[in-house]
């Protein structure tokens, strides 16, 4: 009995479920496509990319083992295209690996890497508006993020995408010009520095960046180069407070190796990176630290053993100094020297397919000056990350 009662409940539903896939059907013209096919050549210049670093992460500080998890490192969804016979661009970006806070400047979400609009005036040139990425030189911050294991100091703390106009020209086809003006920060003044004695936020907070990006030698030879100014105060009303960034990024390429060197200076009034700030307790300066200086070098080494596999390290180093440091210290104003490296192994399991797995080594070490130590109470100490997992930059449309 309760057999036939389970076939005719089976019947009835499949009756009703017939029912509402015809209901639908009626309100619901399937003869009309929703994207015609005028309109479906637009995603012909349109790309959706999910860019993903998923990996198992263990962690040493000082030699000793912490903790283990597995983590979404990094999760970065773009989309990005040409319309109207390549003559608009766009491009937008997002972060899901970092909270969502809307910023006080430019009024879009911290999490929100690019948003911008573009226009080609010619073959050469072209202007954006929007939420851009900041025109600085380096490899370290030209490549994609799911490639980084870890950051240098500046880029590790910068403000990277700023909201502006950015104009670009191509000289030719191996030189090729930008200039940007931006907002200097996302933030406001209060928010970064608190309350600077004798120092008063500038009206227009901007910044001006000019970057080189140049090859020789049919590419053998390619560099990154710009450097930058940021005003963010203004001090007795007439002098103009500034960060002065020079970024020179500079890449050789061989058959099988590529070596890629970075030099990063940032000569800082106030200091907007913010590593110095953070190593002076609130009791003895309560602000953001004056008149500090930040020096880094970056060099990355890979070898293509074959299609499939790959070896490489990473090497940098970056110097924080505050210039204003007791005369009673002695001469040198250092207060920090941070060390790291990087091995890694990556293998490429699809031919001509960006996917990885991939295992590396994080090695930070940070050296502190005496001054640091005795008055600051800053310990030499260092940290480990092993990690094991997958990138890919996953192109679905």
């Amino acid at each position: 009995m309760k057999a036939y009662i389970g076939l005719l409940l089976c019947l009835i539903s499949a009756r009703l479920y017939a029912q509402q896939d015809k209901q639908a059907d009626t309100t619901v013209n399937h003869t009309v496509p929703l994207i015609l096919a005028n309109k479906a050549d637009l995603l012909n210049n349109v790309d959706v990319i999910v860019n993903t670093q998923t990996a198992f992460n263990n962690y040493f500080s000082n030699g000793k083992y912490n903790s283990s998890q597995f983590a979404v490192n990094q999760f970065r969804l773009e989309i990005k295209g040409d319309v109207l016979d390549d003559k608009v661009f766009f491009r937008f970006r997002n972060r899901y690996t970092k909270d969502p806070e809307v910023q006080s400047i430019d009024n879009i979400t911290s999490s929100t890497d690019l948003a911008f609009i573009g226009y080609n005036l010619s073959d050469r040139t072209s202007i954006a508006i929007g939420k851009l990425c900041a025109a600085w030189g380096g490899y370290e911050f030209d490549m994609n993020p799911i490639d980084i294991y870890q950051y240098n100091d500046i880029v590790e703390n910068a403000d990277n995408f700023l909201t502006g106009v950015q104009f670009t020209w191509a000289a030719s086809a191996d030189h090729i010009l930008t200039a940007q003006v931006l907002n200097s920060r996302t933030k406001t003044y209060k928010e970064l520095y608190e309350e600077v004695p004798e120092l008063k936020e500038a009206k227009f907070p901007a910044a001006v960046v000019a970057s080189w990006n140049g090859s020789f030698l049919d590419g053998k030879i390619q560099t990154l180069w710009s450097f930058s100014i940021f005003q963010e105060a203004n001090k007795n009303s007439n002098n103009s407070v500034n960060m002065y960034y020079t970024a020179l990024g500079n890449q050789l390429r061989l058959k099988d190796w590529l070596v890629q060197y970075d030099f990063k200076w940032s000569s800082e009034q106030l200091d907007r990176t913010g590593v110095v700030s953070s190593l002076i307790p609130e009791n003895l300066l309560g602000h953001a630290a004056q008149h500090v200086d930040y020096k880094e070098h970056w060099l990355r080494v890979m070898y293509s053993l074959n299609q499939q596999w790959r070896l490489a390290a990473v090497g940098m180093v970056s110097t924080a100094r505050w210039k204003d440091l007791p005369n009673e210290t002695g001469n040198s104003n250092r207060l920090r020297t941070a060390w790291g490296i990087i091995p890694s192994v990556e293998f490429y399991p699809i031919e001509n397919y960006n996917l990885k797995f991939f295992g590396a080594y994080v090695g930070r070490y940070l050296e502190y000056s005496s001054y640091s130590k005795t008055t600051l109470g800053q310990m030499n100490g260092n940290t480990g990350r092993i990690m094991i997992g997958i990138i890919s930059p996953l192109l679905i449309l």
